[in-house]
């Protein structure tokens, strides 16, 4: 599944597991990937959320503050949650099968999702970089 992905894409997936051991979890979660969607700073995953009047920075924070971190443990491995596994199959579903899996695609894929922590996250600041944008020029 992960062998469609381009090099970016790729990137993404590692800046996950990176977030993921970062805040001491055990799995990679949407969450981590939104995480590194937004670090990585793809132009066409920044275009969609200025699409979305969604401010990449703000999420970024309010993501980082929601994740906090878990307990410091060791563990033999990272698990990639179903949920993830969803999204990256729902992201390969909507592209040519020859076509390479890009960020923008897991990005698409996880707003498309709306469940969960990083939907939440990012349903909560839609929009309000226009409507700041707008109060600062009014």
């Amino acid at each position: 599944m992960f062998n469609r992905f381009d090099p970016a894409a790729k990137r993404v997936l590692r800046a996950a597991e990176q977030a993921c051991r970062n805040h001491n979890h055990y799995y990679v979660g949407v969450g981590h990937l939104l995480l590194a969607l937004l670090e990585e700073c793809d132009s066409a995953v920044e275009m969609r959320l200025a699409d979305q009047g969604t401010a990449g920075a703000d999420v970024l924070a309010d993501l980082r503050r929601a994740l906090g971190t878990g307990e410091d443990r060791l563990w033999d491995g990272i698990l990639v949650t179903p949920r993830v596994l969803g999204v990256v199959a729902r992201a390969g579903a909507a592209v040519p099968a020859e076509s390479p899996i890009q960020p923008a695609d897991l990005f698409d894929a996880l707003v498309a999702e709306q469940a969960g922590l990083a939907a939440e996250i990012l349903a909560r600041h839609r929009g309000r970089a226009r409507s700041e944008s707008r109060r600062v020029a009014g």
